[in-house]
């Protein structure tokens, strides 16, 4: 199997880091080894609503990931692999995004998503010397980077990282540039991805005890060259058509509602974050095929969203909650997110807006019931409501996990000559809603090192059910099927 330059150079670095403190031996006074093992299903059906052909997965997949990590003094070093077969293109990460899981058509497949692969997930050295502090590190490589609502950073990227977490005070700063999706078959970014350098920062401080309050930035610098139509050269959907500058800033507060451990009665969450930058856009052709007069458009994109909810605690078992979540036409997420969180109060993380529809936050509004269940440290569940509209009625929303399109047809022989995405209806601002259920079984309970809390999510052995049923809106129009579905069993296993 032939390797990408990216790839190998992401497994030379990996090891390059794990050797770059004085001696191995030094490195690994206090080592760790294991191998994840995780089995996964997928069900899905009909994520096109019946505008086209295929859109249903239905496949096992094997997805094997070794890992090793050291430590000595305050230094820390950690590698993961990844090696993927499966029977069908199916999910077996969580952090995919649905616009960026390799499921781009391509003229050249480079971004064409295999059945069988083999990836560098994660390769970095750690830091812990700056301050006294235990809850300290700074790391450099390929990480982990995440949040507790998921909805600025979750996901695997290259970055230089500072981590402060004490009793009172919380903090975060670092900067991220994705090089590569270190994998076999993903040879390409996406085209969002190319040249676009992050930078953030966070700080909460907790000024009662269990309530937090903070503040978060993120700015992203994206500089990337712009491909441009020509006249007679068809278009690559991996072709890059916008660049600019765009900076988030937010404020949170909350009871802890992220930490399933807590024995709240009530729990709370709540942000409002303000989105500010300039853009520039390509330009399409215009309808005869000849340039347009303007290559590009530049303007200003300014929006604003919130997030609230509120969870009620039964009894030790049983919790009770609703959310509600708002982001205006022209906000968009940063590209970091995966929207998954602990919000249902258990430790299984769902999707904030839905498993199944997958929605962004953009000119997007969400009201959700939700309930959920915990038994010990055994047995998780949670079933939730989801119903959405476009806050603009007449403005599309963000990429979500629905793929439906319009289909131009011959009107002879009925063949389809091409298709685009399927419009929103004008007007018309009902998404549609969603029910979901996650219901997991844990088995005994492995002890790890602290540091790689960020990279591993779960105790050794789990069983989940997570999956979702979309019923499409009024905006999808009348030509829509009435249901879609997405459903997963993972198993996963850590020797």
């Amino acid at each position: 199997m032939k390797l990408n330059p990216f790839v190998k150079a992401g497994i030379g670095l990996s090891f390059a880091l794990l050797w770059s403190c004085p001696t191995l031996a030094a490195l690994t006074e206090s080592k760790n080894y294991g191998l994840d093992v995780k089995i996964t299903g997928q069900s899905q059906d009909d994520t096109d609503l019946g505008t086209a052909s295929g859109g249903d997965v239905n496949g096992v997949g094997l997805d094997l990931r070794p890992w090793i990590y050291g430590e000595s003094g305050a230094w820390s070093g950690y590698a993961m692999g990844q090696a993927v077969t499966s029977t069908d293109i199916i999910e077996t990460d969580t952090l995919q995004q649905s616009d960026s899981d390799g499921t781009q058509t391509t003229d050249n497949g480079d971004r064409k998503s295999k059945k069988n692969y083999l990836a560098m997930r994660e390769f970095w050295v750690g830091y812990s010397g700056l301050t006294p502090y235990p809850g300290e590190i700074l790391k450099l490589g390929r990480q982990r980077l995440r949040n507790d609502d998921g909805q600025w950073r979750d996901t695997n990227i290259e970055a230089l990282n500072w981590t402060f977490d004490t009793t009172l005070l919380r903090a975060n700063a670092g900067v991220a540039e994705r090089f590569s999706e270190y994998r076999t078959d993903l040879t390409e970014l996406a085209p969002k991805d190319k040249d676009r350098l992050h930078a953030y920062a966070d700080a909460a401080y907790q000024w009662t005890p269990g309530n937090w309050v903070g503040i978060r930035g993120h700015h992203t610098h994206d500089d990337g060259k712009l491909d441009y139509p020509q006249p007679g050269v068809p278009a690559d959907s991996l072709d890059k058509k916008e660049n600019g500058d765009i900076s988030w800033i937010g404020l949170t507060a909350d009871s802890d509602a992220y930490n399933w451990r807590n024995t709240n009665t009530v729990n709370y969450w709540g942000s409002v974050t303000g989105m500010s930058g300039d853009r520039d856009t390509v330009n399409p052709l215009n309808a005869d095929g000849t340039p347009p007069a303007q290559a590009k458009t530049s303007g200003n994109v300014d929006g604003w969203a919130t997030d609230l909810g509120v969870r009620l605690r039964l009894d030790p078992q049983w919790q009770v909650g609703a959310a509600y979540a708002r982001a205006s036409a022209d906000y968009e997420q940063n590209g970091l997110e995966s929207n998954r969180s602990n919000y249902t109060g258990t430790r299984s993380r769902v999707h904030r807006f839905g498993e199944a529809f997958r929605g962004e936050m953009n000119n997007m509004q969400t009201a959700t019931l939700f309930g959920s269940w915990m038994l010990n440290d055994e047995y998780d569940a949670s079933v939730i409501y989801h119903k959405f509209w476009r806050v603009d009625g007449n403005k599309p929303v963000g990429s979500n996990g629905i793929n439906a399109v319009q289909n131009d047809t011959d009107d002879v022989t009925g063949a389809v000559l091409s298709s685009t995405s399927l419009p929103l209806e004008d007007g018309n601002k009902d998404l549609g809603q969603e029910m979901d259920v996650v219901v997991t079984k844990y088995f005994k309970q492995g002890l790890l090192p602290a540091s790689l809390s960020q990279s591993i999510d779960e105790p050794s052995a789990l069983v989940r059910l997570r999956g979702g049923v979309f019923k499409p809106g009024d905006a999808y129009g009348k030509g829509v099927d009435s249901y879609m579905h997405r459903a997963f069993i993972d198993v996963i296993w850590r020797f």
